[in-house]
């Protein structure tokens, strides 16, 4: 195992709270504070991680997106199983689902040119605190967002905004979510130190 630390990941000098890697292993997502009180989303590019020989090329850079349309700081971005959207929630109470543009070229809300135009498809607003944490199922069929209203939803990733069910039972926040690789369960963690197992089928916990 060989540790790296790309020193241009951090030169904002701004706390990063999630980080998950594209399924085609060809860009990362990070996600954490941005420069104000606001959430930065930046998308880069794994070239530079994987081939440290590699010169940066404006038509290549190693940025290849930031995203600021998180209203506070962004605690969780996840790529979907197929890599066409990706997820963020933050402290905002929200979640933005995000899809690539077919236009090459677009801008950050701080004016910067982006190297690839990542758009909002849907914004999801059901929760009434921060979110910790979120997952998508096997076959991208559902998202499970967890939540310090002590709340995890299961929201119809077919056909957002449609919420399937919010799940109760934890009585703390909830830190964590995961489906399991079949797509029969997902699991949540809280701060009531507990660890609950939920059914996809009836969503409700498996005793």
């Amino acid at each position: 195992m060989k540790l790296l630390k790309p020193c241009w990941i951090a030169k904002e000098g701004q706390p990063i709270f999630s980080i998950d890697i594209h399924p085609d292993g060809s860009r990362f997502v990070t996600g954490g504070q941005g420069n104000d009180s606001s959430g930065r989303i930046s998308i880069w590019n794994m070239k530079y991680i994987l081939e440290e020989s590699c010169v940066e090329s404006s038509s290549s850079p190693k940025l290849l997106s930031q995203m600021d349309h998180h209203l506070a700081c962004v605690n969780t971005v996840r790529w979907s199983h197929s890599g066409r959207f990706l997820a963020s929630g933050g402290d905002d109470k929200i979640v933005i689902i995000w899809e690539q543009s077919p236009y090459s070229q677009g801008s950050s809300l701080l004016g910067g040119s982006n190297a690839e135009y990542w758009k909002v498809k849907y914004t999801l607003r059901r929760h009434d605190g921060d979110i910790l944490d979120l997952a998508w199922s096997v076959g991208d069929s559902f998202i499970a967002t967890a939540s310090v209203d002590n709340s995890i939803i299961i929201w119809n990733a077919e056909k957002l905004p449609e919420v399937i069910k919010i799940l109760k039972g934890h009585t703390g926040l909830v830190k964590g979510v995961i489906f399991d690789p079949v797509g029969k369960y997902l699991a949540s963690q809280s701060d009531d130190k507990t660890m609950r197992l939920w059914r996809t089928t009836d969503w409700e916990v498996d005793t």
